[in-house]
């Protein structure tokens, strides 16, 4: 039939891009680099920063002590090469996020100059004629010339019953097919199609569903809230208290610049851009920054069984039939004829070779409707699932063979009809599945990890729990479900672990019943019938050899169609989030006393505690370095609990230390009369020792890597007290500082363990998977 149309001339496909005619894709894969600084640098924190450094540098001016202001300043160091270490990573993660993504172009198959050319969609201009397949996603809006198909419009539209397209009907951008096979021409490009009106993206959207983003954001917007009425109260009560306005700004600025936990957004962009740089080097693509995260947090993997625990591939075994010859005569018939590009149908086409065979009408194999026919001039033959096709219980030997093979009943009538029972049974065809090889490591590593694993199929349960046996899942039970309602289906989910004969709404039901029940849950799938599963899903998982449908809806892509990289994923998000929980811990921890600091300030009435270059030491050694480091470390632990509770439950007892330390120094100062200074210095010291306390603690069991995080970090804490301690406006120590530092160190060990006790038992009420640590 392409022979007969020929399409747009190079020269008209060249006028027609000179004109701008072109379905470009507008929407950038990816951040541009002027928006990854724009993000890094030019956000609110970073704003607040810089306009506290800058008061520091006017009050310095003021004082006629520039250089102290300066000093003062050093925070912003830190803001800058944190924003500058995360834009590196970023940029390196988006140049290879969009290499790969040009690896999984979506292609289209145009007529031009009379023969098929595979293009990428972007390509496409108007009066392209398409020749649209099976499991092809519309990428322009197109009228059908001829042929005809049905189109799934749940991706735009929300409705997921299949729809019959002929001849002078509109195909829709964002649409897919399921059936059937159509020449088509091309009636808007770009902007002009109907998704790109409906959207942004001519493809499927599913929300960032990121936990730690989330959590991040509320801590944010509180904070946001109350550091300018803090700042105003602190900066009154310290003029008050030495009326002395610079001194009072210094004071001021270091209690707001406590408060900042500006690592947090910085920390996970920067954790999750070096994991897709990592996953890269495994051939995974990853369409949404943050689906790492939530592969890492899935309890449940719902795989298809075609292209997950298959390849995909099948193999022609036999024909059973009473008369083999005519049976192996009308299938060969059959398969030459028919349209179809699905598995079963390659499988046959691979073994009968022919010249095409010509018919009167045909209606091709569909997922919903699971069995196709061809009308020719003396008769109709029809192929599909038994159960469907067949109203009588099969033979013992057809039955005994659907543990091993799929099974396909192959039928013989005289018209085109939707009622089975007046048709002549030919026989069954028996097809092989290939089994993946590495699919037994990949259901290995899920079981020891925790990962319930759920396989659906629209195939025979015999089938697929033949296979699932093959490949090492043991003890499972099935059950078909073709005959089940909706509701029917939500209560089962959980007692079975194969399900057979499933329709792709069916599918959808599972997936969304077993959310219900609290689970996360992974979707696999490589064709059309798996989109519905796949957008409903919390984290949906393709290959690049699937359709254009199911790679448009999934968060990861595997580049190399082996599904044994899913391990490495789930491996690299648990890293990134339990040390992003860890880190962030540090970083909260921080926030929480210096919150805790003013309070105490404000109603003792005291001058507070910190100066700008005081915090900038006691952050560099407990939190700023140690809180990178850590986050960028092997981490295979699962993930537990609620990652906020889990934060705050950890970062708590330290900071309520801190607060502890800082009043008993207060204490001993005013009863030895010590001066504000001393006072201070030895506050920052105190600080220290307790962060570098919860440093170790969190380091611990110690490994090489976590021992020289530690170890650098309390080494350079001890250089920089005795070499350094003017620049950073530490006093030195006499005998008396030394021995109450002495003494409240060994009570902070003990404080801790009280403390910890308390806020680990209290918030074991909220989040179980926190110990309570006696």
């Amino acid at each position: 039939m392409s022979g007969k149309i020929v399409g747009l001339t190079s020269s008209e496909v060249k006028d027609r891009i000179e004109d701008g005619k072109v379905n470009y894709d507008e929407t950038p894969k990816t951040k541009t680099i002027k928006e990854i600084i724009k993000d890094n640098f030019f956000n609110y924190f970073n704003f607040l920063n810089i306009v506290l450094g800058g008061v520091i540098i006017l009050a310095s001016i003021f004082s006629g002590n520039f250089l102290k202001g300066v000093k003062n300043c050093l925070f912003m160091g830190v803001i800058i090469v944190n924003s500058i270490i995360s834009i590196i990573e970023e940029i390196i993660s988006k140049k290879i996020t969009d290499k790969l993504s040009v690896i999984g172009e979506k292609k289209a198959i145009v007529i031009r100059d009379g023969k098929e050319k595979i293009i990428n969609v972007d390509e496409i201009v108007l009066d392209d004629i398409v020749l649209l397949k099976l499991g092809h996603q519309i990428a322009a809006d197109t009228l059908i010339i001829s042929g005809s198909l049905e189109v799934n419009e749940s991706l735009i539209t929300g409705e997921s019953d299949a729809i019959k397209k002929s001849e002078n009907d509109t195909l829709l951008s964002g649409s897919f097919i399921v059936s059937g096979e159509a020449y088509g021409k091309v009636i808007h490009v770009g902007k002009d199609n109907y998704a790109a009106k409906i959207s942004s993206e001519a493809k499927y959207k599913k929300d960032a569903n990121s936990i730690v983003m989330g959590s991040f954001t509320k801590v944010l917007k509180l904070l946001s809230l109350l550091i300018i009425p803090i700042g105003i109260l602190m900066f009154l009560k310290e003029v008050s208290i030495t009326d002395n306005y610079p001194e009072s700004v210094f004071t001021t600025v270091a209690s707001l610049i406590g408060m900042i936990p500006e690592g947090l957004i910085l920390l996970s962009s920067s954790v999750m851009a070096v994991g897709i740089v990592k996953l890269y080097k495994s051939h995974v693509l990853v369409q949404k920054l943050y689906s790492i995260e939530t592969l890492a947090r899935v309890d449940t993997i719902c795989l298809d069984k075609t292209g997950t625990l298959t390849t995909g591939n099948m193999k022609y075994v036999d024909l059973i039939a009473k008369n083999y010859e005519e049976g192996l005569n009308l299938l060969r018939r059959y398969t030459l004829a028919s349209k179809d590009t699905n598995a079963t149908m390659e499988a046959l086409k691979k073994h009968f070779k022919g010249s095409r065979e010509s018919f009167i009408s045909s209606i091709p194999f569909s997922s919903d409707r699971k069995y196709s026919c061809i009308e020719f001039n003396d008769y109709v033959l029809y192929l599909g699932a038994p159960d469907i096709l067949i109203n009588k219980e099969l033979p013992k030997e057809i039955k005994e063979k659907q543990d091993d093979f799929r099974v396909l009943a192959f039928l013989k009538g005289s018209k085109v009809t939707d009622n089975f029972k007046d048709l002549e049974l030919i026989g069954f065809i028996l097809i092989e599945d290939i089994i993946r090889k590495s699919c037994k490591d990949t259901l290995d590593y899920f079981k020891a990890n925790n990962v319930n694993v759920k396989i659906i199929s629209g195939d025979n349960i015999k089938t697929v729990i033949n296979i699932a046996h093959k490949v090492g899942l043991n003890d499972i039970k099935g059950i078909n479900i073709n005959d089940k309602s909706l509701d029917e289906l939500k209560d089962i989910v959980d007692k079975y672990d194969c399900f057979g004969r499933v329709s792709p709404k069916q599918k959808k039901v599972l997936i969304n019943a077993l959310q219900k029940k609290g689970h996360t849950v992974a979707m696999t799938g490589d064709g059309v019938n798996d989109v519905l599963a796949l957008k409903a899903s919390d984290c949906a998982i393709s290959v690049k050899s699937g359709t254009d449908a199911a790679r448009n809806v999934s968060e990861l892509i595997l580049l190399d169609d082996d599904f044994n990289s899913l391990p490495k994923v789930v491996e690299e998000g648990r890293q990134i989030i339990n040390n992003i929980e860890r880190s962030a811990s540090l970083l909260l921890m921080k926030t929480l006393y210096t919150i805790m600091l003013i309070i105490f300030s404000v109603l003792s009435l005291q001058k507070y505690f910190f100066i700008p270059i005081q915090l900038t030491f006691i952050t560099t050694f407990t939190i700023g370095a140690p809180s990178f480091f850590l986050a960028l470390e092997p981490n295979k632990s699962l993930v537990k609990g609620k990652f906020l509770i889990r934060i705050f439950a950890r970062a708590l007892p330290t900071a309520l230390t801190v607060l502890v330390s800082i009043i008993l120094t207060s204490i001993f100062s005013s009863l030895l009369n010590l001066s504000y200074d001393m006072q201070s210095s030895i506050s920052v010291i105190l600080t220290t020792i307790v962060g570098l306390m919860y440093l170790f603690k969190i380091c611990s069991p110690l490994n090489p890597y976590r021992a020289t995080v530690f170890f650098t970090m309390f080494i350079g804490f001890i250089i920089c007290l005795l070499f350094y301690n003017e620049f950073f406006n530490i006093k030195d120590i006499s005998k008396t500082s030394a021995l109450i530092i002495f003494v409240l160190t060994l009570d902070a060990i003990y404080i801790y363990k009280i403390i910890n006790y308390f806020i680990t038992f209290i918030f074991n009420k909220f989040d179980k998977t926190i110990k309570v640590v006696k």
